[in-house]
């Protein structure tokens, strides 16, 4: 996993970020690595989620999102099946396009 850190500034509201305080006193960790962690798991979670991928994947095919966004969304080899599944799909409409 990259090193590399951005600084990111949202509005939450205050029951969580207070729950998320809570839970980081309790682990004797800052808010900052319960929030991150939250959304590693979160992240993971919604690249198993057939539906959700699904969505990624038609945003992928509509170009909407890069090859590399969907690497970060669904893993190496679920984007590379993805990308063949778009080229295969791009050829067939090519094909039928010049059918018609």
């Amino acid at each position: 996993m990259s090193t590399d850190k951005k600084r990111v500034q949202f509005r939450a509201p205050d029951r969580l970020i207070d729950r998320a305080d809570a839970l980081a006193a309790v682990l004797g960790e800052d808010r900052t690595d319960v929030l991150v962690t939250a959304l590693r798991e979160y992240l993971q979670d919604a690249a198993h989620d057939d539906a959700l991928v699904q969505e990624i994947a038609a945003a992928y095919y509509d170009d909407e999102i890069t090859f590399d966004q969907l690497k970060a969304l669904v893993g190496a080899e679920e984007a590379a099946n993805l990308r063949v599944l778009k080229q295969q799909l791009d050829e067939d409409f090519i094909d039928e396009v010049a059918d018609a």
